[in-house]
């Protein structure tokens, strides 16, 4: 995925991006570093162009400014970074590209070198997001409110009279490392840079509200997708993931009550057994998208077993719509 944290180097500069993955938008957070203490933030926005495989971006607000005039350069936010995004190996993910100092790309201004990690070095309001966006927090209600914390977060060079104080804070941090003995990532989590923005997690709290399970189903459009006669004993239905295996998860909805939640769509069935005497007459089985996975829409490859017949229906679930399905003791006319 290319939602995460990278490391590395933009123009000569050790810079820390943490990148998330918003429909086909990326949004997220950029830090030019020479410590923990000396460091400049910005807000990314860009994109992934999925015709040439390469992620654009570019620093859009600068909302931290810990340099105090020393010799950390200014990142400019105009123009492009532009990489392709590859994988040569088991877990090892790269970003290789050039940054440019016009939108048209005619001039390079350096190149650019990231790795992705599952080390943190500046804590924020995206890790939140970053660590449990296969668990829900990919849904775009949350994205857009930590966007919205994070250009509140402004921080400029700290006033003459709270310098004594700053000075304590950088003694209590760990320097960032500059070597990598042996080839590995010098930094560990006991390296973890942590920022201190007032009342940060009290606005995280008010702010990512994310909709309930239950307000998803009510506010969205129900789509029919197939109409399926219940005979015998049982219905059986296997779940599937329709496409790329990209984090798609949801609920199930049966006449308008929960009764399945936190489904994984993998290329493994998820099997769920109904029995037909506890079903009405006529029923609806709603499937109510938990979060779009990394390529929306979330799609899901139906498959149910009633007795020895075999019905299947692709169901695809938006932000607007959920699919549903009719669970029918009563024979329809075109079947037999």
């Amino acid at each position: 995925m290319i939602t995460g944290v990278w490391h590395g180097e933009i123009n000569n500069e050790k810079v820390e991006v943490k990148m998330i993955q918003n429909g086909d938008s990326i949004t997220g957070t950029s830090y030019y570093y020479k410590s923990g203490s000396n460091y400049r933030r910005y807000t990314i926005k860009g994109y992934f162009d999925e015709t040439d495989n390469q992620i654009i971006w570019w620093d859009d607000q600068l909302i931290e400014d810990k340099t105090k005039g020393l010799s950390l350069a200014s990142h400019p936010k105009k123009g492009k970074s532009k990489a392709d995004f590859n994988c040569p190996g088991p877990g090892v993910m790269k970003l290789d590209g050039k940054t440019y100092a016009d939108a048209g790309e005619e001039i390079p201004r350096g190149n650019i070198r990231l790795d992705k990690k599952g080390t943190i070095l500046f804590q924020d309001e995206w890790d939140y997001v970053i660590e449990n966006y296969m668990l829900g927090a990919n849904d775009r209600n949350i994205i857009d409110s930590v966007s919205g914390i994070a250009t509140q977060v402004v921080v400029t060079s700290q006033p003459n009279e709270t310098m004594n104080e700053e000075k304590h804070r950088e003694d209590a941090i760990p320097a960032v490392k500059d070597e990598k003995p042996n080839g590995r990532d010098s930094l560990t989590k006991k390296e973890t840079i942590a920022i201190a923005v007032p009342d940060q997690e009290s606005k995280m709290q008010a702010k990512i509200t994310a909709p309930t399970i239950e307000q998803k189903f009510s506010s969205r459009e129900k789509t029919f997708a197939k109409e399926i006669p219940l005979t015998g004993d049982s219905i059986e239905l296997r779940f599937y993931d329709n496409a790329e295996i990209d984090g798609d998860s949801i609920s199930l909805f049966l006449n308008g009550k929960l009764i399945f939640e936190h489904i994984a769509l993998t290329e493994k069935a998820y099997v769920v057994k109904l029995a037909v005497n506890d079903l009405d007459e006529s029923n609806e089985l709603t499937m109510v998208a938990e979060n779009l996975g990394s390529i929306p829409p979330n799609t899901s490859y139906m498959v149910a077993i009633v007795g020895d017949k075999r019905y299947d229906a692709q169901l695809a679930s938006t932000e607007n719509s959920s699919a549903m399905i009719k669970l029918s003791k009563k024979t329809p006319p075109n079947l037999p």
